[in-house]
């Protein structure tokens, strides 16, 4: 049942999406007072209604929004990052740094919308096209000369960033991904879809490294730039060095080519760098100095992604919000390369969901951990112990050692008290989020709270 109040005078947008197909609903938001339908096929209303039919609803609702809200795009400089890693981390990189030489930033990512003060939480990594001017209109209102957001390879094949003229354009990478009968039908697919902003954008900056460069690059008709360790790229990296201090670790490079000068990052590995030069090559557009760009990549910090918690000075503690076998290979191996007395993984898995991934996760964490602590996530409608039964068959193919410790919090704390010096001990699969799902209901639940839940009670015990 749609609600009356939504339609009298109003526009209704008649969009096939992968569970209903809003053309079924014409006769009723007509009947209900919609003035004006905009469809991709005839449909049967009275004849007071006004009909537009458009070949893709989709691509007329982001123009006609466009419109509505007066074009915010044209007096913003536009900022687009796809790829399939690398996005959100880099979002938060360039509003750090453009924000440190005296820009006004506003950020539509994966985590969250960031306007002004406001902060509003995101359930797709690229919202749709209504949402993506208001936000844009939101954020000139608010003062913002420039907005940073996540192009996912869905945005661009739905349209929803259809009509916005990015100042620049950025690809970070890309592997095998949503790919599947609601997302793209192919890895080629997938492909030719992250290339379509290269199509819209005045610049665009590109992984000189990727095996698939050429490709995403194809058809483009901006002007390019590109980064990487590659001696061809535009921005290069060079001598990298891993940084090991009290409790952080971090990463150094030299930059060539555009710009020359030292970098210094208190996140980890190979994949910082990355982050780094594309935020810096965005950077440059923006004559921001050196010292400034310097200064903010040593205090960027995304909430749930590689984010350090400091607990101690002998160990590590930090939490990433890697939830699928491959994002927790990528982040143990990573982590590996610091060579840390004991590699420690907490983790759990989501319930309603693939039991494959529980057996993958499992296995991983054996084969790269010292030790995985097994807990609880989303357990939703499943048992918690259910889960973890699932998780511990997937270690059984390891020779890895584990605890099961059902109570998030009780493992946390398990984690930090049998922290040993030189240790790096991850928090994986929350990430970002500050909820806990069990039987239908989120209640509360955002590690950092917990971690200082747990060092509060014990500086009383001690006290």
């Amino acid at each position: 049942m749609i609600p009356d109040r939504w339609f009298p005078g109003r526009l209704f947008f008649c969009i096939r999406g992968a569970v209903t197909d809003g053309h079924t609903y014409a006769a009723e938001v007509a009947e209900k007072g919609a003035a004006v339908l905009l469809v991709e096929e005839p449909v049967s209303v009275p004849e007071s209604v006004t009909v537009i039919l458009v070949k893709d609803t989709r691509y007329a609702m982001a123009l006609v929004s466009a419109a509505w809200y007066d074009y915010p795009a044209e007096k913003l400089k536009v900022i687009g990052i796809t790829g399939t890693k690398g996005k959100t981390t880099t979002t938060y990189m360039i509003k750090s740094i453009l924000e440190s030489a005296g820009h006004k930033v506003g950020l539509i990512g994966t985590i969250e919308t960031i306007i002004g003060e406001t902060h509003i939480p995101s359930s797709n990594t690229t919202p749709e096209s209504v949402k993506i001017q208001e936000y844009f209109r939101r954020m000139l209102e608010e003062g913002c000369d420039v907005a940073v957001m996540e192009v996912s390879s869905q945005g661009l094949m739905l349209n929803r960033t259809a009509g916005i003229p990015f100042e620049i354009g950025i690809f970070t990478n890309i592997e095998p991904d949503h790919i599947g009968p609601a997302e793209h039908k192919s890895f080629e697919d997938y492909m030719h879809c992250k290339g379509l902003l290269f199509r819209q954008c005045r610049i665009g900056i590109v992984n000189r490294d990727d095996e698939h460069y050429e490709k995403i690059i194809d058809g483009h008709t901006c002007s390019l730039e590109t980064y990487g360790f590659s001696p061809e790229a535009d921005l290069r990296a060079v001598n990298p060095e891993l940084l090991t201090k009290k409790g952080v670790l971090g990463i150094s490079y030299d930059l060539q080519g555009l710009l020359n000068f030292p970098v210094e990052i208190d996140l980890p590995g190979k994949f910082s760098i990355y982050n780094s030069l594309t935020a810096i090559a965005i950077c440059r557009h923006f004559n921001v100095s050196e010292e400034n760009i310097c200064k903010a990549l040593k205090c960027a910090k995304v909430k749930g992604r590689i984010e350090m918690e400091k607990v101690s000075d002998d160990f590590t503690l930090m939490i990433d919000y890697a939830h699928n076998a491959m994002s927790l290979e990528s982040l143990l191996t990573t982590l590996r390369e610091y060579k840390p007395n004991r590699l420690v993984c907490l983790f759990g898995c989501g319930g309603n969901r693939s039991r494959d991934r529980r057996f993958e996760m499992g296995e991983v964490s054996g084969k790269l951990a010292d030790l995985t602590i097994i807990t609880s996530d989303n357990p939703r409608n499943e048992e918690p112990q259910a889960i973890i039964d699932d998780i511990k068959t997937g270690i059984s193919k390891t020779e890895g050692k584990y605890v099961e410790i059902i109570d998030r919090k009780e493992a946390i704390a398990y984690a930090i008290h049998h922290g040993q010096p030189g240790d790096i001990i991850v928090l994986a699969g929350k990430g970002h989020e500050d909820y806990q799902e069990i039987k239908g209901k989120k209640y509360p639940m955002d590690e950092r709270v917990l971690i200082r839940e747990i060092l509060e009670e014990d500086a009383k015990k001690k006290a």
